[in-house]
């Protein structure tokens, strides 16, 4: 028996196909001019470094205040002043900035995990169409109406807890008053 796939939505706006925003993002195929700029503008949540790539940092600082205490060291044993002082700013800025970094890092990381779910819940079921560069929920749940990409994604951003994340363009998206049908709602995007 033939397995039964159920069709692609199709535009409530221009009528034409639609493509669910994951494989969209996974596969931006043309017609698409922008394909890069489109995953980017239709994306769940901000870039965050690896836990790897955190400890990458974390090391390179630990590296660089160590050859500052070096430098103080020799300074300090050969009497000479500018190498210590210089070597102790050196590990003083070196171990700040590293703690900043990790700190930042850290926390990027902990908000994209606390508000994945909700961005889970408005994303995966949304639909991009290339026709007229439109976001939509077929059947308008669990949010209503077409955004634009930039309005998509201030609105998945927003409610998922990291609208602070948001670049400048999609930042001045107005996303429509009752977009989402609950009394907190689009409010908190306007």
């Amino acid at each position: 028996m033939p397995s039964q796939t159920s069709p692609s939505p199709v535009c409530p706006g221009c009528g034409g196909p639609a493509r669910s925003v994951a494989d969209t993002v996974a596969d931006p195929a043309p017609p698409h001019a922008d394909v890069a700029d489109l995953t980017d503008r239709l994306a769940k949540a901000p870039a965050v470094a690896s836990r790897g790539t955190t400890a990458l940092h974390a090391g390179e600082g630990l590296i660089m205040a160590g050859v500052g205490l070096a430098l103080a060291h020799g300074g300090l044993t050969g009497h000479a002043t500018v190498p210590l002082v210089g070597g102790l700013l050196l590990a003083l800025i070196a171990l700040a900035g590293t703690a900043l970094v990790v700190r930042n890092e850290t926390r990027g990381r902990a908000a994209v995990t606390a508000g994945e779910a909700r961005a889970e819940a408005l994303w995966q079921p949304a639909y991009h169409c290339p026709g007229c560069a439109s976001v939509f929920c077929p059947g308008g749940e669990p949010w209503q109406g077409r955004l634009t990409p930039e309005q998509f994604r201030k609105l998945v951003w927003t409610e998922a807890g990291y609208g602070g994340e948001l670049e400048e363009g999609a930042r001045a998206a107005l996303v429509p008053p009752g977009t989402l049908p609950r009394p907190r709602g689009a409010q908190d995007h306007v």
